[in-house]
């Protein structure tokens, strides 16, 4: 069974940066892709970043394209987000997901496609 743990998250002012970790214990996280998603109040969850299981391939969507990075360091079974540029609208609760992947693909981008879930993390832009 694999649990993921996110941390890194917090109070931050616009503009700022944050970086969020997803741990895995348990199953390893080799041969899993992970993604990022997020929960703003009163909207759905929407999918951000997603990352091969060897890191090599990462997609992004439009909404924070060129201000957060995906990155993983298997050795420390870890994927990070690194999140540039805060705004209001990235408020959110962010949730790290794997699933398990033969191929090293990143396109997996809705929530169906996961089946391992972390608890989630708050992160909070405000001046």
């Amino acid at each position: 069974q694999m649990q993921l743990v996110e941390s890194g998250g917090g109070l931050v002012q616009p503009g700022g940066s944050l970086r969020l970790s997803c741990t895995s214990s348990g199953l390893s996280l080799d041969y899993h892709a992970v993604g990022w998603f997020r929960q703003a109040p009163g909207k759905e969850r929407e999918g951000l970043s997603f990352i091969s299981h060897s890191g090599a391939s990462t997609t992004y969507q439009d909404s924070v394209k060129g201000r957060f990075t995906i990155s993983r360091d298997n050795a420390k079974n870890t994927v990070y987000l690194q999140m540039n540029n805060l705004n209001f609208e990235d408020t959110a609760i962010y949730y790290c997901a794997a699933r398990d992947s033969a191929g090293d693909y990143s396109d997996y981008e809705v929530e169906s496609d996961y089946d391992y879930w972390g608890q989630g993390i708050q992160v909070t832009v405000s001046s």
